[in-house]
């Protein structure tokens, strides 16, 4: 939300934005972007969003905030994706922060056990956390992630996965992260 108020704060021209989430799109509309629905734009060129961890592949684990599924989607359809972190959130091997897979609720007992046999991880109910899209969160814990492509390819396989807040077959393409001398650039090249 930083990014946004910033953009209301300075001025920014942006004429339209796409959301990930109804929070998101408030934020938005008060700083005057008007929010266009996914459905009714092209692939555009720039998708900026925040990581809860960002590895040395550009492999993130996003969904802190209930918001992976739409945020997959709008990475999807982006020519490129900037992702925007303190230096907190770089990690030399996913899995310190919880990783979150977004499900189905009539599925999420069955789904929690099949996710603590394949992860060997802990899978916790996020209490009081109905997503965007009615579903639920459940955030896998104590896991070190050494395949985060194999890893979300196997979890999205899962039925009443909606998705898994792995973000390794599309990552980032350019990390912004904030350090005390100012904001520093990762870029695939």
């Amino acid at each position: 939300m930083k990014f946004i108020e910033q953009i209301g704060i300075n001025k920014v021209n942006v004429a339209s934005a796409v959301s990930s989430s109804n929070n998101t799109t408030k934020a938005l509309e008060a700083v005057g972007v008007k929010v266009v629905d996914p459905n009714a734009v092209e692939p555009y060129d720039i998708y900026i969003d925040g990581a809860d961890e960002v590895d040395p592949n550009f492999n993130m684990i996003k969904g802190g905030g209930a918001c992976l599924t739409r945020e997959k989607i709008l990475t999807s359809m982006a020519k490129k994706f900037i992702c925007i972190v303190d230096k907190s959130k770089l990690v030399d091997c996913l899995g310190k922060f919880p990783l979150p897979v977004e499900v189905i609720p009539m599925a999420r007992n069955q789904v929690a056990r099949t996710l603590k046999e394949l992860t060997g991880g802990e899978p916790v109910l996020r209490e009081g956390c109905i997503t965007d899209n009615g579903c639920e969160i459940l955030d896998v814990k104590g896991l070190k992630i050494s395949d985060p492509v194999a890893l979300e390819q196997k979890i999205n396989q899962i039925p009443g996965v909606v998705t898994v807040g792995l973000f390794a077959s599309k990552g980032a393409d350019i990390v912004l992260y904030a350090t005390e001398d100012g904001v520093k650039v990762l870029s695939r090249s």
